[in-house]
Parts: structure tokens; sequence; C-alpha cells
């Protein structure tokens, strides 16, 4: 499966970097003020072999069911996030200007919302969810965003316009003008969205899913009393 392949490839690229002396690592942001590793996520549905997103009578050759897909996900994406974006340093990566997504937006033409649709068509025809980070569990990440989407089928979603507009260079003012809502700026912003998504829970299941959200929270609850040297340096001399 994907998943597997995923795995797979973290795999081999840390032995081979190990092999050489080096350590590979798949850390969101491990550098300040530089764009950060992602693990875009491409989604097609296929039926009778047939591209179930591609009509070429829709607009920009999208047909209604990838139109709902999109919307599925973007009512879950606040929940989503929790499962894609796993970790305290994931969120720096999700910040304005390092070519990563911060707005609840999709396009057909530019890469700074959440979700893109590429230009291929016909069988090719694809959704890039452009959140997820390769700290991700890969197999949580393909089962939320599928079921999202689907959701979004079932329910007969229709997501908003979309927008081509650069949304990082749109004022708060105009953006809200869109109805633009924002991705969790926080990994405990997303964990409470996923306490209130009854599909995102009822997928992952009772147990498994007070598992995770224990285990992130801890996790967030270590990083809030740590005393970072970026609180030293401005206030260490100044207070």
């Amino acid at each position: 499966t994907a998943a597997d392949k995923i795995m797979t490839f973290k795999m081999v690229v840390r032995k081979v970097a190990n092999d050489h002396g080096l350590h590979a690592t798949f850390m969101p942001k491990p550098i300040f003020g530089q764009p950060g590793s992602g693990m875009h996520i491409n989604q097609s549905l296929f039926k009778g072999g047939k591209n179930a997103f591609y009509d070429p009578e829709g607009e920009e050759g999208l047909s209604e069911i990838a139109l709902q897909y999109i919307a599925g996900l973007m009512s879950h994406v606040k929940a989503i996030t929790a499962i894609t974006n796993p970790t305290v340093n994931s969120y720096k990566r999700i910040v304005p200007e390092y070519e990563a997504p911060v707005h609840i937006a999709w396009s057909h033409h530019n890469r700074s919302p959440l979700i893109r649709v590429p230009s291929k068509r016909g069988k090719s025809t694809r959704i890039e969810m452009r959140s997820p980070d390769p700290s991700t569990n890969p197999y949580l990440a393909l089962a939320v965003s599928l079921v999202a989407g689907l959701d979004g089928i079932r329910n007969k979603l229709t997501p908003p316009a979309p927008v081509d507009a650069n949304l990082y260079r749109l004022t708060d003012e105009q953006r809200n003008a869109l109805n633009i809502d924002h991705l969790p700026r926080t990994l405990t912003e997303s964990l409470n969205a996923l306490k209130h998504d009854s599909l995102l829970l009822e997928l992952l299941g009772d147990h498994a899913s007070r598992q995770y959200i224990n285990a992130r929270e801890s996790e967030w609850e270590a990083y809030s009393i740590q005393v970072s040297k970026w609180e030293l340096d401005r206030y260490l001399n100044t207070i």
C-alpha cells in the first residue's frame, strides 16, 4: 500500500544516510527561517477503471464527486491536522511565507491554499492536500483523509469557491470577506478539534483515539513548561 511504501522509504533513507556517517531526519521544521519538510498527500478515486474526479464537462475538468471530496476534507481538516501534523514541531512549519499551507481553502492554480488540484486531467486527475508532514503515521493520515473525503461525497457537501489569489498576500480583512479560516496553530488546538469530530473518533475507535489524544496532550504539556533559548535571549537581561 501507499503507507507501506512511505514507511519503507523512510527506513531506507535512514539506513543509507547512516551507512555514510550521516543522519537523515524527517522532522517537519528542523531549521528556523527555512522551509520545512512536508508530506503532501495526492488523492484520486477510481470507479470501473475510470477516475471519478474527472469530468470533461465539469468546470476545470472536475466532477461533482471531486468537489464533494474536497468539501469533505475541508470540513474535517482541523481535526485531521491532529493526525497529519502530530508533533509540537509540526506547527513551526505551517506558518506564512514558507511554502506550507496556513489557510483552509482550495485552488486550481496556486500553492498557497490547503488543497491544490494539479493541472493534469483524465486518469491523472487528483487532489493534493498540502498540510501533512512526515512525522505523521501514514496509515492514520491516509485513513482520516479518505474517510473525510468520502463523508463529503456521502453528504453531498459543496466546497467554497476556489481561491486563486496568493493567500499569504491577502490581509486578514480580505480573508475574512472570503470566509477563509486558518489551520490550527498549535498541537493543542488541533487536538481539541479532534475531540469534537465524531467521524474521526469513530474511525479511530474509542480506545485508540483516547490513547492517541492522551499521548499528544502529554507531549504538549511537556513542551509548554520548557524554557527555551529564545525566551532567555529575549527576557533574561530585559526584565
